[in-house]
């Protein structure tokens, strides 16, 4: 089962289960927004995709008119933005940990030590999959923003003036909200596309921070129930409408080092993290990237990222925003 946020003509929200055919929305009865469709299944202990079905109508909404009118909203938002987490963890994927390495020998030569993401892959390989109701090894984490750097499928990905470079990070996605009691609930999963800065990150890891402090693009679906242990696809960027670069994707814990249940602790043992009525988007990382195939993205470009069992692709362009130059602080 799939749901999708969408405005309607005249700017109401509303939520939509997607048909079989995946052509079409049944609007949900109750609820304008998945936020408060999540906050009742989980007043009630649980059981989102039967509450979703049993508030469905029977009315059929166009959902490709509203990918083409840009109406579809990212598939999970916040009513205060900064009560939405956007967090993700590196070096979870076989390629991943190709790619960042990658960085690391064009910066200090081939014959460099073995880096540290390599070290913490290893450690993932080993130790990341520890079986249920055991804690495994501590993945990467990092901090991306919150709910105000979120763009909806279509809106374009902005580029920062001060930013060195604009990259895609094709990801699924996990989608959570806290109870009331401080419970962590798993709403479900969308794609992501957690843009960043690469050759930033790559001048020194240690700047690996800041190259993630960017946007990042979320939907246009929400996938509930489990994620399939492997899911496959394809990321493309596209130049002047034609296929610049393109690779499979692929995700799930069959192409992982670490189980999601890993990550998930590793993220919600802090307290900080666990208050109620906050939101959370984790980013599970990426396979493959195209500045890794020595593909420099340019304002324009279009990044799609699709994914039959995640439902419609996932597209958005980079634009670029003027430098803003100096932020000068004032003394009190």
């Amino acid at each position: 089962m799939r749901l999708v946020q969408y405005r309607e003509a005249d700017g109401a929200r509303k939520v939509g289960l997607v048909t079989e055919d995946g052509n079409h929305l049944r609007p949900i009865r109750g609820a304008a927004t998945v936020y408060e469709l999540a906050g009742a299944a989980a007043g009630q202990g649980g059981g989102l995709a039967k509450l979703a079905e049993e508030r469905a109508g029977s009315d059929r909404v166009d959902y490709p008119a509203l990918l083409k009118q840009g109406r579809v909203l990212a598939p999970l938002d916040h009513p205060e933005p900064s009560r939405f987490w956007i967090t993700g963890t590196g070096l979870t994927h076989i390629g991943s940990a190709a790619a960042r390495n990658k960085m690391h020998e064009v910066t200090h030569g081939d014959a460099a030590p073995l880096s540290d993401s390599m070290k913490i892959f290893r450690m993932g390989i080993e130790g990341g999959k520890p079986g249920e109701g055991k804690i495994g090894v501590q993945p990467e984490w990092f901090y991306k923003g919150d709910g105000s750097c979120v763009v909806a499928p279509g809106a374009p990905l902005p580029r920062p003036g001060y930013a060195k470079s604009g990259g895609e990070e094709p990801e699924i996605v996990g989608l959570y909200m806290i109870g009331a009691d401080g419970q962590p609930w798993r709403i479900g999963y969308s794609l992501g596309n957690e843009f960043s800065d690469h050759v930033t990150e790559s001048e020194n890891y240690l700047y690996l921070a800041h190259s993630k402090l960017r946007s990042c693009a979320l939907g246009p679906e929400l996938r509930l129930g489990e994620l399939p242990a492997n899911v496959q696809g394809k990321t493309r960027v596209l130049r002047g409408g034609k296929v610049l670069w393109e690779a499979d994707f692929l995700s799930g814990e069959t192409n992982m080092s670490h189980s999601i249940a890993n990550l998930e602790h590793y993220h919600f043992r802090y307290a900080m993290f666990r208050r109620p009525g906050d939101l959370h988007a984790h980013f599970f990382g990426a396979a493959e990237l195209s500045y890794m195939a020595g593909i420099r993205t340019e304002p324009g470009d279009e990044f799609e990222i699709d994914v039959p069992v995640m439902g419609k692709a996932l597209r958005n362009r980079m634009d670029a925003e003027p430098d803003a130059g100096l932020t000068a602080v004032k003394a009190l």
